[in-house]
């Protein structure tokens, strides 16, 4: 009896023996899992604080940034400007006498650009560029190299340089036709000519505000072709003319173009600023590359351009009276017909011409197969001659 005491006894302390090192392992477990474990668990490192900090503040709008932004570029021209300085006479017969003074003169612009191709392409605004005898890109590098035109469009205001090298980074050209309104917007360029300070383009962010935006009328600019525009609240000042505007995964959507301005200085934003779709630009691209310009084949052998400002006040017009023959082909209709280099066309088939625009949209002058004549009313020292186009 006694001997089966002694068994139970040593069997029961046994089993307590089992049960506390089994609840100890359990609680060292716990306590291993738990943040109060190890201090040097829940403690980090001022590196491992730092690399937490840093990614937290990275974003979609940071990314595209630091995508795109080397491949900004600073743009700055010498322009041959023609100024004309009108009759101090405001007397009709006294003007036949003192006939308006037309002279040249060299003036400092500047505005924005980026490359498309790491061989050497960039694109800007034609405005930045327009009758320039000297065209200087910067890149982000501080590097200052001496550009070519290789091919610009004024009604467009699109212009395409080239820089010599090779391996430059580029922004890939997006899509503008799918944006929705209130996606991010960014804006990189050269405003007031920052650039020049480090050599690195100012960011600005927005949202696309507006698509599909036409200026017509009286919003129509110096005779371009401002149609299907962005409207983004991303600030654009004076100098992002040309500059990138590209979406959050750092794609161009857009170039700058223009802002309208409610203050007395007209470069100012007031977060009203309008990019040409970059879908309009991949369309144009082949033609400045192959060839410099647009090919707009019309049958009629007329090239015509925008009626410049100082053509207008000197023929006494506006500039929206008309667009000015600069080319006439050997053998076309518009030359047998009598035209000539320096007429400003202002209407076809009694339908007023106010732009450029205006003239490419006719389509009985860009119609290959026409058969029909076409009337043209055109301007030529001060008076109004008609003629009639015939296909050949």
């Amino acid at each position: 009896m006694v001997k089966t005491k002694t068994i139970l006894l040593i069997g029961a302390f046994i089993l307590t023996l089992c049960v506390c090192s089994s609840r100890e392992k359990d609680r060292d477990a716990a306590l291993a899992e738990s943040p109060k474990a190890s201090p040097a668990a829940v403690v980090k490192s001022p590196q491992a604080v730092s690399d937490d900090v840093s990614e937290s503040r990275q974003n979609a709008i940071t990314r595209a940034v630091a995508k795109v932004s080397p491949a900004v570029v600073g743009i700055n021209v010498v322009q041959i400007q023609r100024v004309v300085e009108g009759s101090p006479f405001d007397d009709p017969f006294f003007r036949m006498f003192f006939q308006p003074r037309e002279y040249t003169q060299k003036v400092k612009g500047l505005g924005s650009g980026f490359l498309i191709s790491s061989t050497g392409y960039v694109l800007t605004n034609e405005h930045v560029v327009h009758e320039a005898s000297q065209i200087v890109v910067t890149t982000t590098d501080g590097k200052q190299v001496e550009a070519a035109l290789a091919g610009s469009d004024y009604l467009t205001d699109v212009a395409l340089l080239k820089i010599q090298g090779a391996d430059f980074p580029f922004i890939p050209l997006g899509n503008s036709d799918g944006l929705l309104i209130g996606e991010w917007a960014i804006a990189l360029g050269n405003p007031f000519g920052l650039f020049d300070v480090n050599s690195k383009p100012t960011v600005t962010v927005g949202v696309i505000s507006a698509t599909g935006m036409n200026f017509q009328g009286e919003l129509r600019i110096e005779g371009r072709s401002y149609d299907d525009m962005i409207q983004t609240d991303a600030a654009i000042n004076g100098g992002n003319s040309g500059g990138p505007l590209v979406n959050s995964q750092g794609e161009c959507i857009g170039i700058n173009a223009f802002i309208i301005s409610g203050s007395n200085y007209e470069k100012t934003s007031i977060g009203i600023g309008f990019a040409i779709p970059i879908g309009r630009i991949k369309k144009i691209l082949p033609d400045l590359k192959a060839f410099g310009r647009i090919n707009r084949p019309t049958w009629t052998g007329i090239e015509a351009r925008a009626l410049r400002e100082n053509e207008a006040r000197r023929l006494g017009i506006s500039i929206r009276d008309g667009v000015t023959v600069e080319r006439l082909r050997d053998g076309g209709p518009a030359k047998r017909a009598g035209l000539r280099i320096g007429d400003v066309v202002v209407a076809v088939n009694q339908n007023p011409i106010h732009s450029l625009d205006d003239f490419q949209k006719c389509g009985e002058l860009f119609d290959p197969a026409a058969t029909e004549e076409v009337q043209l009313t055109f301007f030529r020292n001060g008076r109004l001659y008609e003629a009639r186009l015939v296909p050949n």
